[in-house]
């Protein structure tokens, strides 16, 4: 992991086409700004913790043999 200090209003760029900036700095908490391509995925990692353990959550519901029917079905 590369750990990097900056200041309010500097930048870091990532690749040709990825600008993070610090917007701000209060209270301890830091605002990002990041200039990146429409087609590139950024999410929260607490938002893909939360759906990781959601599914995790949801297969221990469900029953082998509920599966294999859905299975056969989508077969078909």
């Amino acid at each position: 992991m590369l750990v990097l200090s900056r200041k309010e209003g500097e930048a870091i760029v990532i690749g040709d086409n990825i600008t993070i900036k610090v917007i701000s700095i209060d209270k301890g908490v830091v605002k990002l700004g990041i200039d990146a391509p429409k087609n590139l995925s950024i999410v929260r990692n607490e938002l893909l913790t939360d759906v990781k353990d959601s599914n995790i959550a949801a297969s221990k519901g469900i029953n082998i043999s509920s599966i294999n029917s859905l299975s056969a079905i989508i077969k078909k």
